[in-house]
């Protein structure tokens, strides 16, 4: 038999590698063709999607003149915005299920659970929240707090696809070891001219206080920023929109030109307590 030259030897060696390499690729796009598709997560994972709400973006209509900031899609920004919201006139109610003592802070109450026991108050609503966007956008990795001692509280998901009952064990236990103390000291401050949806003001101690800034809009003629905000609070309670006490007719959209202090109906803080998640 013939001796093959050394260019035809490297030639059957390259179509060799060829012939593997195309049936490698053909491997791995018959097994994605294949395989089963990631288990859909519903948007916000507590609610019955079955069941029609109107979301905040629509219930609250931005101020006369402003129309609302760009908002990315899949952001935590857009996802807020989307936050489905309870009846009209709807009171705020404690976990014990009976009304908050004070019923005129509010516009509007978002038709979230608050749990049975005393435990997601202010902080905690917040960090719910962030927890249950990334939950629902499978960015299970990222979710993770402090606790007051510094100590990161890392959710992990055992049941490697969904474990929606697993997430609100974690937070359950998030909000017992952790609170403003831990969450200021977590967030970055950022100033308030800066300011975008998402963030946080946030007072950390033994008590303290936090509210979310949920929502944005701008005049483009005059450059004015005004902002929507969330809060829970002590007891523990439905999260809702917090009314401007500045604004007579009740408006619950904030200037974001404020000064030296924001003041809510029960809660006032310095401007310097702006923070934004890391």
């Amino acid at each position: 038999m013939p001796r093959l030259r050394a260019s035809e030897m490297r030639m059957m060696q390259t179509f060799r590698t060829r012939a593997m390499q195309a049936a490698a690729s053909l491997a791995l796009s018959l097994a994605a063709l294949y395989a089963p598709a990631a288990e859909a997560r519903p948007t916000y994972g507590w609610s019955s999607e079955k069941r029609a709400s109107t979301p905040l973006s629509t219930r609250i209509a931005p101020p006369a003149g402003f129309t609302r900031t760009l908002a990315d899609k899949g952001s935590f920004a857009q996802w807020l915005r989307g936050l489905p919201m309870k009846a009209e006139g709807a009171p705020v109610l404690t976990h014990t299920g009976k009304p908050k003592w004070r019923q005129d802070v509010h516009s509007d109450v978002i038709d979230i659970d608050v749990g049975e026991r005393d435990l997601q108050q202010c902080a905690d609503a917040i960090m719910r929240l962030r927890a249950e966007w990334l939950y629902s956008a499978r960015r299970d990795k990222e979710i993770a707090f402090n606790d007051t001692k510094g100590k990161r509280l890392i959710f992990v998901n055992r049941a490697k696809k969904t474990d929606y009952p697993g997430l609100r064990r974690y937070l359950n236990y998030v909000f017992a070891y952790a609170g403003t103390y831990s969450l200021e000291r977590e967030l970055k401050p950022v100033p308030i001219e800066d300011m975008e949806i998402g963030d946080v003001f946030i007072r950390g101690g033994f008590p303290g206080h936090a509210v979310l800034v949920a929502d944005m809009a701008e005049n483009r003629d005059t450059g004015e920023k005004r902002f929507l905000l969330l809060q829970s609070y002590m007891p523990a309670q439905d999260i809702h929109v917090l009314k401007n006490p500045a604004a007579e007719d009740g408006s619950p959209w904030y200037s974001a030109t404020i000064g030296e202090t924001l003041v809510t109906p029960e809660w006032t803080f310095p401007r310097g307590q702006l923070r934004r998640w890391p």
